[in-house]
């Protein structure tokens, strides 16, 4: 209705109008053609359905068929699987046995190798004896291989009883293991001799315990069952091995000679020893092991650790003075200089730097002052004292004059000269020991200021005349003047040393060299002493007064020749004069203002070797040299070489040339010469150990 509803109403809308009525016939004829075109594919559309629906019955007809053909099979099966459940525990049973077969093809396949095991380890046996050492470890490897193998099953099904049967059985591999290790670490002792001649040796025995390290690592990481014996260690043993090897040879000795010279040769040896065996670790023994072994790092170590416990055994023996400066000299020079772990053949593998000091620094103090009291006790107090009695033994004859005819003894100069050689030579091992010896020093002196007039109190107690003319010597009054000028000569060092020598400690230095106010500092002190010796009478004052001159120049000089700095260019070398001449030119104006004339000063030396220094060729030094020892003939060739040394641009040649013309011109010393050089000690550039040479010098 609708449709025919919508047509009436467009037809009605289309043929309203008349001339549309001419067209009414087409298009009733083209409708019908439409009309008959939609029904016509409206039929085949449903036929085509009709179809479908047909064929999907008779599909679904079919399937229904075989599900019940499906379901009647299966109710057939499970029958028969309810009638078959009995016959279940046969085959698992049957399961069992195939098992059981498997293993027991295995036990068979096995058998040989089983009843063979002890043959092996006869031939094992008699390889080891041959040191067919890699023949022996690949059959001891099968052998363990097998033994193992039995005992993870066993271990599996635990059966433990087995498992100690089959121990039992293996039991030899226990002794050809223990026989192999032993093998291995008497190898591993020789290592430092076997790398040299025989390294095929050694590396066999590397190789070895690198199978075991590998078959550890593996067990430890996979395997569920941990053998018997497992894990070996044999690397780690390899180490302790070596160490042990190391630190017994010549770290473990008898007790040795205590004395400086036994102590010397000890050392020297250990010295040569050691440099020798790192070289033959660094060339050798390194190219025959892995490099994670890190050998040379080990060995470097090893040995400075036994180097740090043998010096601690020694010092426990009671050890005499030479023998405490040797260990000294040893431990914080003499170990770290080109002669030993600095030597150019070990360098830059070996390095010590990164371990702890040979010596701490405890134990380096309670070594010098051990070192002190035994100088204190056998050097200074002793040897001051067979002084004295010299001295006092001497008093039938007129004592001696110095320059200006004042009675003065040598004893002054004797003292000082011994005093100053001991904190000369503490001074090649520490700053410390140097401090500590030269407040040992001023003590002692004050002491023997006091003991060097013992000998007139009892004379001065003496009231009768006759007596007093018999006990009196018969220089009694010159060698009393010649006891006060010592006196004061002494006391006037010991009170300039106690305050000059920590200011000449720090010359020469950069500091120093760039413009410090030490020598302000010195003359603070030197003005200061010289007021307090203004309070005696002019000639004591004026003896006091040049003392004390003498004391400064020798000093200052002593500093400098002490090879602290070299002068590395043209420019510092310049520096260097200029810095002596104000320090000198502020001296002498010190003590000319203070009445000591410039003729009877000492400081004039300073201005003498400053020209030496400044002197721009050095071809002319020779000259030069020459007329500066017919000046102060009491300068020797090691003052002149360090002199050298600091100029820094002295040739070996010209070197030569210039101790060669001092030898040739010897100098005596004039009457009345002012010695200023003969008590100043240099120290040598040589050490006391050696190795390249025939002996130690």
């Amino acid at each position: 209705k609708l449709a025919r509803g919508a047509a009436l109403k467009w037809a009605s809308g289309v043929f309203y109008r008349p001339e549309k009525l001419e067209g009414l016939g087409h298009y009733r004829r083209r409708e019908t053609q439409r009309n008959s075109s939609i029904q016509s594919r409206l039929k085949s559309t449903v036929q085509s359905y009709l179809e479908g629906v047909s064929a999907g019955l008779e599909q679904l007809r079919s399937a229904a068929q075989e599900v019940q053909s499906v379901c009647q099979d299966l109710g057939a099966a499970r029958w028969a699987l309810l009638d078959s459940a009995d016959h279940f525990q046969g085959l698992q049973q049957m399961r069992e046995l195939m098992e059981e077969h498997v293993q027991l093809a295995s036990v068979v396949q096995v058998l040989p190798q089983i009843f063979s095991v002890h043959e092996v380890f006869s031939h094992i046996l008699q390889l080891l004896h041959g040191q067919h050492l890699l023949e022996a470890h690949v059959e001891l490897m099968m052998v363990e291989q097998l033994r193992d193998d039995i005992l993870s099953q066993l271990h599996l099904r635990g059966l433990s009883s087995a498992q100690a049967t089959v121990l039992s059985y293996f039991s030899g591999l226990q002794d050809l293991n223990e026989s192999l290790a032993k093998q291995l670490w008497d190898i591993v002792g020789s290592g430092l001799r076997l790398v040299r001649e025989d390294p095929v040796l050694f590396v066999t025995a590397v190789r070895i315990i690198e199978r075991e390290e590998k078959i550890d690592d593996t067990l430890l990481l996979e395997a569920t069952f941990l053998p018997p014996g497992r894990p070996k260690g044999w690397r780690q043993k390899f180490y302790q091995v070596l160490q042990d090897t190391i630190t017994g040879a010549r770290f473990h000795a008898p007790h040795m000679d205590a004395e400086g010279p036994g102590l010397g040769k000890h050392l020297a040896a250990l010295q040569k020893d050691i440099v020798s065996e790192l070289c033959v670790v660094k060339d050798l023994m390194v190219q025959c092991v892995p490099a994670h072994y890190n050998i040379l790092s080990v060995c470097t170590a090893t040995y400075h650790q036994a180097l740090t416990s043998h010096l601690q055994e020694i010092l426990r023996e009671d050890l005499d003075k030479q023998g405490l400066f040797l260990l000294l000299e040893w431990a914080l020079h003499v170990y770290h200089s080109p002669e030993m772990m600095g030597h150019p053949d070990l360098l830059p593998e070996v390095d010590v730097s990164a371990l702890d000091p040979l010596m701490s620094s405890e134990l380096v103090d309670q070594t010098e002052k051990r070192y002190v009291m035994k100088v204190k006790v056998s050097d200074v107090f002793e040897w001051m004292q067979r002084t004295l009695e010299v001295e006092f033994k001497e008093w039938e004859e007129e004592p001696e004059t110095d320059h200006q005819g004042f009675f003065q003894s040598a004893l002054p100069a004797i003292v000082m000269q011994m005093l100053n050689e001991n904190i000369q030579v503490a001074s090649l091992i520490t700053d410390s020991l140097q401090q500590k010896i030269y407040n040992m020093a001023l003590e002692e002196l004050e002491a023997f200021l006091g003991r060097s007039v013992e000998p007139l109190t009892p004379l001065s107690t003496l009231t009768d005349p006759g007596a007093r003319d018999r006990a009196v010597p018969k220089y009694y009054i010159s060698h009393l003047l010649a006891v006060l000028n010592n006196n004061l000569a002494l006391r006037a060092q010991t009170l300039l040393l106690c305050s000059l020598q920590p200011l000449c400690l720090q010359l020469p230095s950069r500091k120093w060299l760039s413009g410090s106010q030490l020598v302000g500092s010195m003359c603070e002190v030197i003005d200061k002493y010289a007021k307090d010796f203004s309070r005696v009478r002019k000639p004591l004052f004026t003896l006091l007064l040049a003392e004390s001159e003498l004391l400064v120049a020798n000093q200052y000089l002593r500093a400098l020749l002490q090879r602290k700095m070299v002068c590395k260019s043209r420019e510092e070398r310049g520096q260097l004069c200029h810095r002596l001449l104000q320090d000198a030119t502020q001296l002498r104006e010190l003590f000319c203002g203070l009445g000591l004339e410039r003729s009877q000063q000492s400081l004039e030396a300073v201005f003498a070797l400053r020209e030496l220094i400044c002197l721009k060729d050095p071809a002319l030094l020779s000259l030069e040299v020459l007329g500066f020892a017919t000046k102060y003939p009491d300068v020797s060739d090691e003052h002149i070489s360090a002199l050298l040394d600091i100029r820094g641009d002295v040739s070996k040649e010209v070197r030569h040339v210039v101790l060669e013309m001092m030898a040739q011109h010897p100098q005596d010393l004039p009457e009345g010469y002012r010695p200023i050089f003969s008590t100043i000690l240099v120290p040598v550039l040589e050490l006391p150990f050696c190795l390249r040479k025939g002996k130690c010098a």
